[in-house]
């Protein structure tokens, strides 16, 4: 069943009026309930108490959106399956990321839970011929299919330390990789791309800067599993192989900046890379002087440049597609240095 691009426009729309209205209703809960996060080490930035709980809002917007869009259009038992493969594991593991907000959990055993969600989730897209680039080894696709599911999943949470940083980010990658899919007439993962942008728009409103509520890891770790989960279905229908590859990687290209500058930083000087601090992107961009809202139009920029060059590749026939990917490599390789060379602490 095909749909218009004014349906997904709604479909979007009714989601980011759902997840915007949820939002205060949750913050309010947080606060009675003591949820907050409080400024109480030095990887902290902000001043003052921010409630927790926006990722439950999220969470919630992007699940009721999500089925109620399928009661609407097509509630076969097949679309039900695929949508609940994507939906099933980010809200199990945002439950735990809820309790994690809530109670706090050691790294080990969220790694833990996200590389079971990661393998779980593998079985079926291998099982039911869904990943949208495979590979002819079955171990191979295994492999490739948890390492993305589990590195993005908490690439999204590392990456949620600023002001509207994440969300905004989330929300542009979403964007494009709706544009993508629905371009290649991929109606599933075009449906929840627009739901998830319009989700964290919603959420936007409430935890741009200054922020008045977190996502918190219920959001983080949910968003994460969501964005992996879409863009390894995601089939550009290009060739060669390493071109479709290359879409995944350019769409989460800042995220992915942001973990790999971190592990690397931190394992040059002997920290443990699931240690929390103040050496992400964000804060690197800050310590060169700039704003909270310059240093999130930055990250969002830098995302959308390179989301426009997955769309280029993708969806243009064009000769220059290989040559852009290959500059976008390059750019993503020199911004890497860069931001290493910006220093780590403020010592």
């Amino acid at each position: 069943m095909e749909f218009s691009l004014n349906q997904f426009l709604i479909l979007g729309v009714a989601t980011f009026i759902l997840v915007g209205g949820l939002t205060p209703v949750m913050r309010k809960i947080a606060i009675r309930i003591g949820a907050v996060d409080r400024p109480n080490l030095d990887r902290k930035t902000q001043k003052e108490p921010v409630p927790y709980l926006g990722g439950v809002a999220i969470a919630v917007g992007i699940t009721v959106a999500s089925f109620a869009a399928l009661l609407y259009s097509d509630f076969s038992a097949d679309t039900f399956n695929k949508a609940l493969s994507v939906l099933l594991p980010a809200i199990l593991i945002s439950a735990m990321g809820l309790y994690d907000d809530l109670k706090s959990l050691d790294p080990w055993p969220r790694l833990v839970a996200q590389t079971i969600a990661g393998i779980a989730v593998a079985i079926y897209l291998i099982q039911n011929d869904t990943l949208g680039q495979a590979f002819s080894n079955q171990i191979l696709n295994y492999a490739i299919t948890i390492f993305w599911i589990v590195g993005i999943c908490n690439s999204i949470n590392f990456f949620d330390n600023l002001d509207g940083g994440a969300s905004g980010t989330v929300a542009v990658i979403s964007v494009f990789l709706f544009a993508i899919a629905f371009n290649q007439g991929q109606f599933l993962v075009s449906a929840l791309a627009a739901v998830t942008a319009g989700a964290t728009l919603g959420f936007l409103i409430w935890n741009k800067t200054p922020a008045k509520i977190y996502m918190g890891d219920a959001g983080a770790l949910f968003l994460g599993i969501i964005i992996a989960v879409l863009t390894i279905r995601l089939d550009p229908e290009v060739g060669p192989q390493s071109r479709a590859l290359a879409i995944p990687l350019l769409l989460m290209a800042v995220p992915i900046l942001d973990t790999t500058t971190v592990v690397i930083s931190r394992l040059s000087r002997g920290i443990s890379p699931f240690t929390g601090g103040r050496d992400h992107l964000s804060h690197r961009l800050m310590r060169k002087g700039l704003g909270r809202k310059t240093t999130a139009y930055i990250l969002w920029g830098m995302a959308a440049a390179f989301g426009s060059v997955a769309f280029f590749a993708c969806c243009v026939e064009t000769s220059l597609a290989i040559p852009a990917i290959y500059v976008a490599g390059a750019i993503w390789l020199a911004l890497l240095v860069t931001f290493l060379r910006i220093p780590a602490t403020d010592k």
